[in-house]
């Protein structure tokens, strides 16, 4: 189908679920970046934890964007759009 040529309505449940998929991305995607600013006010004050701390930030990046993949192909399939 691709992506809809005319515009779509959405019913009243399908705004909820969409509210309640961005809401979850949001606090997943909040995590994260939480434990970067933590890791790196840690690494500010206890310098001996920064390979470790190191580790945990490079994995934040890729979480997000696990994340935000999730909630595109979530999305796509509710309403029916492929990737041409």
């Amino acid at each position: 189908m691709g992506v809809p040529d005319q515009p779509e309505a959405l019913t009243y449940d399908q705004l909820v679920e969409l509210n309640r998929k961005l809401s979850h991305m949001r606090h997943e995607v909040n995590n994260q970046l939480s434990l970067v600013v933590a890791a790196l006010e840690l690494v500010r004050f206890r310098p001996e934890m920064r390979e470790k701390l190191l580790n945990t930030l490079s994995e934040q990046p890729q979480k997000i964007m696990a994340e935000i993949a999730k909630f595109s192909s979530e999305f796509e399939q509710t309403f029916g759009i492929t990737r041409d």
